[in-house]
């Protein structure tokens, strides 16, 4: 089955009616309407992006972790600099689009300069088609009537023949005549300016085909730049998750590496202040001086608590008559 063109469908049976072209400049001002808002969705996406990777960027600056030491400080480190890099992805991910958006623009204007001399040419065209037209169907008129005069003349001659004097009917002749030659020029006027309009219209015909083509052609050329600029938006916002997801892996390698117990014995390392606790404070006697404790007080022994171990989560609380204990998960 052949496919429908538009040289193919676009005509009409008046020839002083524009229709088909009409509706196809409507259709290419609409399709450069679509383009242009596409560019405004585009540039508003880029907005968002730019603006959401400089709030990323901000708060990677943040003061967060900055007390935490080893493995930990490491991974809050990694952490706020993946971000930072997650944010300065989406603000080249705006860039990357605006540049498409300016892609669009040159495109569209690129094709709205192309249509210029056709759409100017078309116009004259139809223009001239029309007033010829018009003129020749004057000069059919005109022709027509001279006929009917050249007929009326004529009839009077033969019905005034053997009826009137000589003279009158030489006027007579002279009328039938003149009618005659009126009748000839008006005809050759006639079939002059319908010669012509035939030369018009084949030259408005074969401008209109051309239009018709070249639009299509246009029409094609902007569908598949309009596809390829979503495809290409897509790519864009899919590579860029696939980039995030990335960074964000490095976030949790590092967080693997966190060992707990490295930490906990790196602060004890870098802060120990002493491995026994202070010694019971004696009572002394004031009038014997005798030292010791009293009866009523029996030495009580610091409970140490274990450390809690590099594969279990830990944490304390506190549990009845105030003593802490270590719960593992």
């Amino acid at each position: 089955m052949r496919e429908p063109r538009f040289r193919d469908n676009f005509w009409s049976t008046d020839i002083t009616s524009s229709v088909g072209y009409d509706n196809l400049i409507q259709h290419m001002n609409d399709g450069r309407k679509t383009c242009k808002e596409l560019e405004d969705f585009i540039k508003q996406r880029a907005s968002v992006e730019e603006k959401y990777g400089k709030e990323l960027v901000s708060l990677s600056k943040k003061v967060c972790g900055q007390n935490e030491l080893n493995t930990l400080k490491r991974a809050f480190d990694v952490f706020k600099q993946q971000m930072e890099n997650v944010g300065l992805l989406h603000i080249q991910l705006a860039g990357s689009l605006r540049e498409e958006v300016k892609k669009l623009e040159e495109f569209r204007e690129k094709q709205k300069d192309h249509r210029k001399k056709t759409e100017h040419c078309m116009e004259n065209l139809h223009k001239q088609k029309t007033a010829f037209f018009k003129k020749t169907m004057d000069s059919k008129k005109t022709y027509e009537q001279k006929c009917k005069e050249k007929d009326e003349a004529e009839q009077t001659l033969n019905r005034s023949s053997g009826m009137s004097n000589s003279k009158q009917q030489e006027k007579l002749q002279a009328k039938a005549n003149q009618s005659k030659q009126s009748a000839e020029d008006a005809d050759r006027l006639y079939q002059q300016n319908v010669s012509t309009l035939e030369k018009i219209q084949e030259e408005w015909q074969m401008e209109h085909i051309q239009t018709c083509e070249f639009f299509e052609k246009q029409d094609c050329e902007r569908i598949h730049t309009m596809r390829n600029a979503m495809w290409v938006n897509a790519n864009q916002l899919s590579r860029e998750c696939v980039t995030s997801d990335e960074m964000y892996e490095e976030v949790r390698k590092v967080l693997e590496q966190c060992n707990i117990q490295k930490d906990l014995e790196f602060f004890i390392d870098l802060k120990r202040t002493g491995d026994c606790p202070p010694a019971s404070i004696p009572y002394e006697n004031y009038y014997t001086g005798q030292r010791g404790l009293p009866p009523s007080r029996a030495p009580v022994t610091p409970r140490r608590m274990p450390l809690p171990s590099p594969d279990n989560t830990a944490y304390a609380s506190v549990g009845e008559n105030n003593y802490s204990f270590i719960r593992y998960n």
